[in-house]
């Protein structure tokens, strides 16, 4: 992946080496789109409490409610001393895919007739505070509505290469995809979903409608790479890269998630969506780079998104 001449955004905070208060605020909620950790919990949830307590956690899970931002760097440059050179490498992909995306969203709501109001990126290490409450790197990256920032443990990429995503663009990939619940977030889907989890009064169908709004945020990932590798003089994607992708989207399915923890597939406890199926919209974003092909409401509940 051609990353290194985009530009690097100034959205980006870094928290590495702060140490988070390491409890949760009353009535503060469980973030959107977190990873590998809060599918695992949610596995959890439904064989220790039943669907009642998996629904009472995807309830949280889109929670917006909490205060509000904190100020942020200038650049996306790591802060302090004692970095090591594989960090700061990995400080600036993050800023450079960010940035990315910035340019691709702003271009696409600025043709919509609407402005793009860019996410901050927290980075963390082990624990963080956000908005939506107090997470661990086990929850993995996460998007916070309450304060409209994505939160980041840079570990979490070593975790997904030891799962069968490794590479730059599966990397990516999980930038983009949490940047897509940002997008929901803007144009009102997310509030949308959260009010028909609310009226749904079961647990799987709560959960489907969780899997639509994963998948989009994976075909929006999509829609972001379709853009940039247009962007730019050299394109962005390079030979593999969009393979390294569709194998990440693969290895954080709910299906194989719950086969790697010992358990049977139980479709209807999926909150993000099958292997297969992370793969598929992922891909319709990168072929079609519209947004409006994105709309996994209307394939996954047979009802139309808004």
């Amino acid at each position: 992946m051609r990353w290194r001449k985009l530009r690097r955004s100034a959205n980006v905070e870094d928290r590495r080496g702060q140490r988070a208060a390491g409890s949760r605020a009353a009535g503060a909620r469980l973030p959107l789109g977190g990873g590998i950790g809060l599918i695992l919990l949610l596995i959890v949830a439904f064989f220790i409490g039943g669907p009642e307590m998996v629904l009472n956690l995807l309830g949280g899970a889109n929670d917006q409610s909490g205060p509000g931002s904190v100020p942020v760097q200038a650049d996306g440059a790591p802060a302090g001393a004692g970095r090591s050179a594989a960090t700061d490498e990995e400080m600036a992909f993050v800023a450079a895919v960010l940035g990315s995306t910035e340019d691709v969203w702003s271009a696409v709501f600025q043709n919509s007739g609407t402005r793009y109001a860019p996410p901050v990126l927290v980075v963390f290490e082990d624990s963080v505070d956000s908005a939506c409450g107090f997470a661990t790197a086990a929850t993995g990256p996460f998007y916070c509505p309450a304060d409209r920032k994505l939160y980041l443990d840079l570990g979490f990429f070593m975790d997904l290469a030891r799962m069968g995503g490794p590479g730059d663009f599966a990397q990516a990939y999980v930038i983009g995809h949490e940047v897509g619940h940002h997008v929901q977030t803007l144009v009102g889907t997310a509030a949308d979903v959260r009010a028909r989890q609310a009226r749904a009064g079961d647990a799987a169908r709560a959960n489907r409608l969780q899997v639509a709004m994963e998948l989009q945020a994976d075909c929006y990932a999509g829609v972001w790479a379709h853009h940039a590798n247009r962007m730019h003089e050299h394109a962005l994607l390079e030979a593999g890269d969009v393979e390294e992708g569709l194998a990440a989207a693969a290895a954080i399915g709910d299906d194989r998630l719950q086969r790697s923890a010992g358990r049977h597939v139980v479709p209807e406890t999926f909150t993000h969506g099958a292997s297969a199926d992370r793969q598929r919209w992922l891909r319709i974003g990168l072929e079609t780079g519209d947004p409006e092909a994105c709309n996994t409401f209307r394939t996954l509940t047979g009802s139309e998104q808004r």
